[in-house]
């Protein structure tokens, strides 16, 4: 069987036809890449329409970018925002409730001092450094008026949605594809992906790959998984980290909102399929910080995540966890 990667690496845009009616595009896009694959016998997906869309989540979200609207209010300006990031900070403010804080975009001043933000940092981070910022975080202390702006009553303010922020983009170019009348399509932003209908090329649903966590530059696939109308977004730390060259610390991307710490949890890589992409990038994010045991009890008392969480036992040894309602759609290789 044939599945796609979930993280890709085409460096230009470039579109193929596979038959009459596949059309296939390929580019660069928030960091990372992009393929978007549909089927339509009418409807013509432009570079133009593409690009349109990638500028207008830019210009609203991302971290590096002066000019975003999420870069002036970390800046301390008063912004209306755009419904783009009121979408995303919505989405976030339900999601940091539902997981008890685990998911919190007002980590970024944390994310930036552990090296993993737009400037980076060179020197180990100290202890007091973290206490010191530690001050600053909590969503619960941030709003949106009801003429759009951001307002918060933290001393100073720092938004990083850049762990939904993928999934989201991901549910804006399916949704547009579906207001286009195209009803098969897959979507993938940097290992995050929606699909509709099927793969009409194998006639069959569309099939993803979940690699095997590994801190090598290999791209190993360990499961492949059916989808059909569903979003799968995986995290994991195994990939983003930081070595500390004065130290030897290394620290991980994942910081739990609840310590301020860059914590690295049992739990090596988690896949959320869910309806959006957004959920489920931002719940494998807070899977990350919970750790196995957290996340499980978590998933055993709701009904709209299906995971395949990949973690260390007590011995070192690695194991998987897969939901009851997706293990005979699970093929391990």
């Amino acid at each position: 069987m044939k599945y796609f990667f979930l993280a890709l690496s085409f460096l230009f845009l470039s579109c193929q036809n596979t038959t009459t009616n596949s059309k296939t595009f390929r580019g660069s896009a928030l960091g990372t890449t992009y393929s978007i694959k549909y089927f339509s016998e009418n409807y013509i997906l432009k570079e133009s329409a593409i690009d349109s869309i990638l500028k207008s989540i830019n210009l609203s979200m991302s971290t590096y970018m002066d000019e975003s609207d999420i870069s002036r209010i970390n800046a301390g300006e008063s912004v209306v925002v755009d419904d783009n990031f009121q979408q995303v900070f919505k989405a976030s403010q339900r999601i940091y409730k539902d997981t008890d804080g685990y998911f919190d975009p007002s980590v970024g001043m944390l994310v930036n001092a552990y090296g993993f933000g737009p400037q980076g940092y060179s020197e180990d981070i100290k202890e007091s450094q973290v206490d010191s910022l530690f001050q600053f975080v909590g969503f619960n202390h941030i709003q949106l008026s009801e003429d759009d702006k951001v307002v918060s009553d933290l001393p100073v303010l720092y938004l990083d949605f850049n762990a939904i922020a993928k999934g989201y983009t991901v549910d804006v170019f399916g949704n547009y594809l579906k207001s286009k009348g195209v009803i098969h399509y897959l979507v993938e932003i940097g290992g995050e992906v929606r699909v509709k209908g099927e793969n009409l090329d194998k006639a069959s649903p569309w099939k993803v790959g979940i690699e095997l966590p590994s801190e090598n530059n290999s791209r190993e696939l360990i499961y492949g998984i059916e989808l059909k109308d569903e979003s799968l977004a995986t995290s994991g730390n195994y990939r983003k980290f930081r070595l500390d060259s004065s130290s030897g610390n290394k620290y991980v991307h994942t910081i739990d909102p609840n310590t301020g710490r860059s914590q690295k949890t049992d739990i090596l890589s988690a896949s959320v399929i869910t309806s959006t992409c957004a959920d489920a990038d931002a719940y494998a994010t807070a899977f990350m910080a919970m750790g196995f045991e957290k996340s499980l009890r978590f998933i055993e008392n709701q009904n709209t995540l299906k995971v395949i969480l990949i973690y260390s036992d007590s011995y070192g040894n690695q194991m998987t966890y897969i939901s009851p309602e997706i293990q005979s759609s699970v093929e391990e290789f």
